[in-house]
């Protein structure tokens, strides 16, 4: 699976953040487009698709704290709702792919997933192997997921592809989202931190525009800073999908200098 590139294209992309439930229309369409004349030009590449829950499941779920925890009849409802909105986006997501002739299949996530106090511990990943070989797009998103301590929880897109990286292990994890890059204190791009870079750049570190019940830019790189500290080979690229062709030059070129890039050294 070296070959393999997980992109995620994250919620503050595809949605208006501070408005429930409201799609980005225009920008997923051309992502989507960009995903598919970058598939097309380069035939080696097998991808692994995620996608962030943006203005859908993140404000279901904070309005019943799904994050930390489901306990009673209430919070149980809530769950539901929370797993059926990020379901709605995501059939927005593979809708769009499959206009632009992108054989995407849909992943669920909370069929599979099991978590411990929070943790992801397991989900299966027979289902993307296989599609994989099929010559198929795996989408996979941030969902809902059972826990054996506290009932239940969020799982990010973040920790799901986290996960899977360290069974699939794919050569780049590319994460698309509404900003250039991780800005520093005076909003310019950093264009490479590391565990030894981080706690200079944590003070610039703000949370998410929105609601994001799964904790921002800071969680965001310090769970990639944790990844490529354990798969070194790995490379981490942070970038805006909103500037046009941006994407699909990310996507085709390993060596392009856009964005931010995290690596162990």
């Amino acid at each position: 699976m070296n070959e393999a590139i997980f992109l995620k294209l994250g919620g503050s992309l595809l949605t208006e953040k501070t408005k429930p439930e409201v799609i980005r229309a225009v920008v997923l369409a051309r992502v989507a487009e960009e995903i598919a004349t970058t598939l097309r030009d380069n035939i080696e590449i097998r991808l692994i698709l995620g996608h962030g829950s943006g203005s859908f499941g993140h404000m279901a779920a904070a309005k019943y704290g799904t994050r930390q925890g489901v306990n009673g009849p209430e919070q149980w409802a809530g769950f539901s709702e929370v797993s059926d909105a990020a379901a709605r986006l995501n059939r927005w997501v593979v809708g769009a792919l499959l206009e632009a002739e992108v054989p995407a299949v849909s992943i669920q996530p909370s069929a599979s997933a099991v978590c411990t106090n929070g943790k992801l511990d397991y989900m299966a990943t027979e289902p993307l192997m296989m599609a994989l070989l099929a010559g198929l797009v795996p989408v996979v998103y941030g969902d809902v997921a059972f826990d054996t301590v506290q009932g239940g929880t969020i799982i990010s897109t973040e920790e799901v592809l986290g996960y899977l990286v360290h069974k699939l292990r794919p050569s780049r994890l590319l994460l698309a989202g509404d900003t250039p890059g991780v800005l520093d204190a005076n909003g310019r791009v950093i264009p490479r931190i590391t565990p030894a870079t981080l706690p200079d750049v944590l003070p610039a570190l703000g949370g998410s525009r929105g609601t994001d019940v799964t904790g921002g830019m800071i969680t965001k790189v310090e769970g990639m800073l944790n990844l490529v500290t354990d798969l070194p080979e790995l490379i981490v690229h942070i970038f805006s999908g909103l500037e046009p062709g941006v994407l699909a030059a990310v996507l085709a070129d390993p060596s392009v200098e856009i964005g931010t890039r995290l690596a162990k050294s």
